[in-house]
Order: structure tokens, then C-alpha cells, then sequence
């Protein structure tokens, strides 16, 4: 008798660490959708009044233009959002944004120093943009950074991928590794600055704000160092930076230019008033000046025509999702930044949100990770996702936190 019994609790302990560790049902990821209740004191419009302002006329001149309110991710205005594109210049985005990523990691410091090598310095001393760096010196990673992203150095771009990841081609792998990562599905980076390839570099505007939108949210302290400059003094030379809005539109703070003969005028650029965070994409642009224009028209018709209303408070935490092999059954999920309707100045729109991640979440979960989105529907725009982050650390869960999860599910 007392043997079958220890049979039978044998066999429900299995069962029990069996259905922690797989969530309930199947071993694999699916997607989850919970819908987040809206606060009190938003509710709905008696009517919708939300009709798209005209657009300022000096943005027709791009063959490509997107402008995102970051805090809504509602697109304000586009033009051939998903069409690959040369961005020149514009590469170095990625490339500091991967030197971001090892700054934070660890894996690179500032003050860290790298040599001019002799077939860096042969082939970049005089092509294209530059920062005049000297054949075997030894600048360190802070000053590489200022003038890739503020004199937009081909020399300083290339010298970094060779002393942070053994090779050029192994720095462009790493460029094309974080563009799988953030779901950059139309592009593709073949050099670390830009420079022109015969077309194995190219870009979309979508996938231009996805990178900007995570250097700002993920490396904030890193983009206002590194990024919005007004130039550089480098081996006795002084050199601005050619961003058309720095010191002309209010709140302007980067991103980077571009430009070649066969990709044109291309500009990544943003700004912030007031809690408000613009991102903007122009590219293919024929003149520096019809670029300049078009950049200061847009985001100061994003600022003026266009409106948030806040939904979410930054570091509100918006709700769980449920976490496979952890410590913990679930993990809490928060907005990294505030979350806002975006509507027409003086407009109105339904609006809802919801949860969305694959999971069951597998452990170990780190605090701050992004693991989820909360999508944002605005009325009739397309719905607009933006990243919510772990609220705690979820460590790997041993058997006894397997079985004590069992129990709960097996009653819940």
C-alpha cells in the first residue's frame, strides 16, 4: 500500500515540475495578447475628430520621409516607409549604436585606446569625410565616437570596427546582428561609415527610427553625449557638424547626415519639447538646402499640428507575463517611458492598448530587459508598438520553485 502510494506522489511531483516548466500546455513560444484597461480618466470620444493636418509643403522634395511621435509611435507623416534606401552616412548610426551597446556590456570602455592602423589610415586619410587622424596614434573609443557621430569621421568609423571587433567585416557583423535583433527587416549594412558598396548597404525610414528609438531609449546617457554636437577639434582642425536643425529647431538634438552622389541629401534627425520626442527619416533629398528646409518645415509641423495626451506615466507598470523554468511564475512589465495619445491639435480618437509578447517568457530575465510591447491604437492609424521592460530580475527556478509553481497552476 505505502509503496503505491509513494508511486503515485512520484508521479504527480513529475507532473507538477512538468507543467511549471512548460507553462501549462506546449514547450513552445506563441503569441500573447492582454488587453490593459485605459485609466479612468481617459474615455472615449462622444465623436472622433481626428483628421491628418496638412503636411508642409518643403517635404515633397523627398523621395522617402517618415516622422514618429516616439511617445505614441503613431506615424504623423510618410512617404515610402519601407523602400530600401543608400544612407551613407547615415550607417554610422548603427555603428555607434553597437559601440553603445559593448560601452554598456562592458565589452568597450571610453577611455579605451585604439591604433590608427597603417591600412586604416592608407585608404581613409583623404576619402570622404574625416577627423584627420594621425597614422599610429591612438585615440581612445570617447574620441572616436565625438567625431563619427558629430564630424562624421569615414577614418574614425573604420578604426573603431578594426579595435572593437578584430576586423571591419567582423564590426559589420555585429551592425547586422543588432539590426536582427530590433526586427530592421529591410536593411542591411556591408561598412561601418557608409561609404559606397555597389548597393550591400541599405536602409528603410521604419527601420531608421526602429535604431533611433533604441540608442535614445536604451542609451540615453550615451546619445547625449555622443549625439547633437555642434563640431569637433581634432589635430589642430575644427570641423562642424552639417546637421541642418541643431541650434534652428527648438529642442533639436542629432541624429546624423549623409550624403553621396549616388544616395543624395539623407538626414536622420530628432528633437524633444516638453516630454515630446519627434524622430524624422528623409532620404534621397537632390540639395543640401531642400534638405534643410524639408527637416526644420517637418518637425516643427510635428510640434505645432500635433498634440499628446498622456496615457501612461514612465515606470508605470502595466501589467505580468507569464514565465517558463523561473523563480517566479510571472514577471512585471513596465514602461521605460511615458506613453501618450498623439492626436491633431485640438482633436479626439478612441484609443486601447494591449500586451504583446511570445511566451511564455523563458528565465533567466534580466531587470530592465525590453521583453514586451504595449501596442497602441489611435483611431484609424495603424497601430503603433512600443517596448515594455522587466520590472525585476527572474532568476532560473530550481525544483522546489518548479514544484511550488506546479501546485499553484494545478489550483489556480
Amino acid at each position: 500500500m505505502n509503496k503505491g502510494l509513494i508511486a503515485i506522489s512520484a508521479v504527480s511531483v513529475a507532473g507538477l515540475l512538468a507543467l511549471a516548466s512548460h507553462g501549462g500546455a506546449s514547450t513552445g513560444t506563441a503569441a500573447v495578447v492582454v488587453p490593459v484597461p485605459l485609466p479612468q480618466k481617459i474615455s472615449a470620444p462622444a465623436a472622433s475628430m481626428d483628421v491628418t493636418p496638412p503636411p508642409p509643403p518643403e517635404a515633397d522634395v523627398a523621395p522617402v520621409a517618415l516622422l514618429v511621435d516616439l511617445g505614441s509611435g503613431r506615424t504623423l507623416y510618410a512617404r515610402n516607409p519601407d523602400q530600401p534606401f543608400l544612407p551613407a552616412s547615415v550607417t554610422k548610426t548603427m555603428t555607434a549604436f553597437v559601440a553603445f551597446e559593448m560601452l554598456a556590456n562592458g565589452q568597450l570602455h571610453p577611455d579605451q585606446r585604439i591604433k590608427v592602423s597603417d591600412a586604416a589610415w592608407k585608404e581613409w586619410h583623404t576619402k570622404g569625410s574625416r577627423m584627420f587622424l594621425a597614422q599610429g596614434s591612438a585615440p581612445t573609443v570617447d574620441d572616436l565616437l565625438m567625431g563619427i557621430m558629430n564630424v562624421s569621421a569615414n577614418d574614425g568609423a573604420v578604426v573603431l570596427a578594426e579595435g572593437a571587433g578584430g576586423s571591419v567585416a567582423g564590426w559589420v557583423g555585429k551592425m547586422n546582428d543588432a539590426a536582427r535583433r530590433l526586427g530592421m527587416t529591410h536593411s542591411h549594412f556591408g561598412t561601418p561609415n557608409g561609404w559606397m558598396d555597389k548597393g550591400n548597404t541599405y536602409v528603410s525610414a521604419h527601420d531608421m527610427v526602429k535604431l533611433a528609438e533604441a540608442m535614445i531609449g536604451r542609451y540615453p546617457a550615451y546619445y547625449h553625449r555622443y549625439v547633437g554636437r555642434p563640431g569637433l577639434t581634432w589635430n589642430g582642425i575644427t570641423q562642424p557638424n552639417h546637421d541642418p536643425t541643431l541650434g534652428l529647431v527648438p529642442g533639436a538634438d542629432g541624429i546624423k547626415t549623409g550624403f553621396t552622389n549616388e544616395a543624395h541629401y539623407n538626414f536622420l534627425g530628432s528633437a524633444q519639447r516638453d516630454g515630446r520626442r519627434l524622430v524624422m527619416v528623409l532620404a534621397g533629398v537632390p540639395k543640401p538646402k531642400e534638405r534643410s528646409k524639408a527637416a526644420k518645415a517637418l518637425l516643427e509641423w510635428g510640434f505645432a499640428a500635433w498634440e499628446d495626451k498622456p496615457l501612461v506615466a514612465a515606470g508605470a507598470r502595466i501589467g505580468v507575463a507569464k514565465v517558463q523554468g523561473g523563480a517566479s511564475e510571472t514577471v512585471g512589465l513596465i514602461a521605460p517611458r511615458g506613453v501618450f495619445n498623439t492626436l491633431p491639435r485640438g482633436g479626439n480618437a478612441p484609443v486601447s492598448l494591449q500586451i504583446v509578447y511570445k511566451g511564455p517568457l523563458v528565465a533567466p530575465i534580466a531587470k530592465g530587459a525590453p521583453v514586451a510591447e504595449l501596442e497602441v491604437r489611435i483611431g484609424d492609424a495603424a497601430p503603433a508598438r512600443l517596448p515594455l521592460n522587466a520590472a525585476e530580475d527572474v532568476a532560473a527556478g530550481g525544483p522546489i520553485d518548479r514544484l511550488r509553481i506546479g501546485f499553484a497552476r494545478l489550483f489556480s
